[in-house]
């Protein structure tokens, strides 16, 4: 008489990854506000990702982690994992995917994957951040048979995709959870798998904060001063967008407009691996001004500050930090230096695109608020977006065309001519785009001229 032994209960554990406190704090409002159901195991993978993770403090070590670090059942290392290999740099295989796996599995806990064994394996539900790079890309490639859900990384989630993901990948994604930063527009990232985009409660989101704060400010009284001006840096230099000394004369413009606007206490929260001498320039810069400026050297969100200082003003280039302040705090915003960077952002596909053109649209000048034309309206701003949207990424969102289209023929085209070269317009043949001729030789002579002009520009 066969007799077949009862089969072992599957175990669902739940993987999130994250590589920064303002993801980790992201995750825990999710599962603070139920987007995510029940699990066996709630694994928290933390990578550092900079240049040298060595020099780096790791999120898990971070100031205000210990607030969430009870949200999960167990802390792993995603450097220590693949060490030497760097996060950003190390992509599997192919030939040694079918290993990689089964030695993840192992080393993780996360049972075995061969099915006659006593204990099967683990259902894998899989939460990340940047799906299209390393080391995201990397850990779903490793867990084929998971399930994706990601959430966004700030503003950049509004934009497309950057890179054609591969359909094993990208087909597993179910949901993409982001902060509703802009309210009433649609993100584009991963819409082309189908992706649903759900809201984390900005409630939720909040309230996390408040855990990793200190005391909030209480406002000014009767006779008390306004909260300070507060000055986010980005160091923009490192991402190759400026250089240091255009973006060191960024900053110094910030602490201009902010005196100009009659502030006379500014904080400045510089990015943390950016130089020193930026922050002592700008002290020098509001004395010499009759202002005085603090410099905020703690590793800490943000978000934080806005509740521990209630700051008058946020005055920033591109940051998320800025639309979370409006947003959520309701804080006065003001942008600098998104006019020229948008020019100088190359090649047109760059991911950091669709972020700058919100603020620029949505944000007021800090130096001449009156110039602005005021911000888009609902339907407007997404017409943009989906234009630009488009003019990135023709092939990944093909469906985006008659939007673009549409954006660009109508009434609003003069005003954000700046978000579009005249070149990308004419090689997408989209309106505003230099009329090419309908005889096949001309035309093959006008695209190669292109093609020479894009490489002497250096493939913008």
């Amino acid at each position: 008489m066969n007799r077949t032994a009862p089969k072992t209960p599957r175990r669902t554990t739940q993987i999130f990854y994250a590589s920064t406190l303002y993801g980790a704090a992201t995750l825990a409002a999710a599962l603070d506000s139920g987007c995510f159901g029940p699990a066996d195991r709630r694994v928290l993978l933390v990578s550092t990702n900079a240049a040298v993770p060595e020099t780096t403090t790791p999120l898990d070590r971070m100031p205000g982690f210990e607030k969430l670090r009870g949200r999960f059942d167990e802390i792993l290392d995603w450097n220590a994992t693949i060490e030497p290999l760097h996060p950003g740099g190390w992509t599997p295989r192919a030939d040694d995917l079918p290993l990689l796996q089964r030695h993840l599995r192992r080393l993780w806990g996360l049972g075995s994957d061969d099915r006659t064994a006593d204990r099967t394996a683990d259902r894998i539900e899989l939460v990340v951040e940047s799906l299209q790079v390393a080391p995201a890309l990397t850990i779903a490639q490793l867990l084929p048979d998971a399930s994706i859900d990601v959430y966004a990384d700030g503003l950049m989630s509004y934009g497309p995709t950057r890179n054609k993901i591969d359909p094993l990948v990208g087909e597993r994604v179910r949901r993409l959870l982001h902060l509703d930063l802009v309210p009433g527009l649609a993100p584009l990232l991963l819409a082309e798998f189908g992706a649903v985009a759900e809201v984390v409660p900005t409630e939720a989101f909040t309230k996390v904060v408040e855990e990793l704060s200190g005391p909030a400010a209480t406002g000014p009284d009767g006779a008390g001063e306004p909260g300070p001006a507060l000055l986010l840096g980005q160091y923009l230099a490192a991402l190759s967008l400026l250089t240091p000394e255009e973006e060191g004369a960024l900053h110094l413009k910030m602490v201009r407009g902010a005196v100009a606007r009659g502030h006379r206490r500014l904080v400045f929260k510089p990015h943390p691996t950016a130089p020193d001498a930026w922050s002592k320039a700008l002290v020098r810069e509001a004395a010499a001004l009759g202002a005085e400026l603090t410099v905020e050297d703690r590793p800490v969100l943000a978000e934080v500050l806005y509740r521990e200082l209630r700051p008058a003003l946020v005055v920033g280039c591109f940051s998320t930090a800025l639309f979370t302040a409006s947003a959520f705090y309701g804080i006065e915003t003001a942008k600098v230096g998104t006019r020229p960077l948008l020019a100088r952002l190359t090649p047109y596909q760059n991911s950091n695109r669709v972020p700058v053109a919100l603020v620029d649209s949505l944000v007021p000048d800090l130096e001449e608020p009156a110039e602005d034309a005021g911000a888009l309206g609902g339907d407007e701003l997404a017409g943009l977006v989906a234009a630009v949207g488009f003019a990135m990424q023709p092939r990944i969102r093909p469906d985006l065309r008659e939007a673009a289209v549409r954006h660009l023929s109508g009434p609003l085209a003069v005003r954000t001519r700046h978000h579009f070269t005249r070149r990308r317009l004419t090689s997408l043949g989209l309106p505003g785009g230099i009329p090419v001729p309908r005889h096949p030789g001309l035309r093959r002579l006008a695209r190669r001229a292109l093609r020479l002009k894009r490489r002497a520009l250096g493939g913008r």
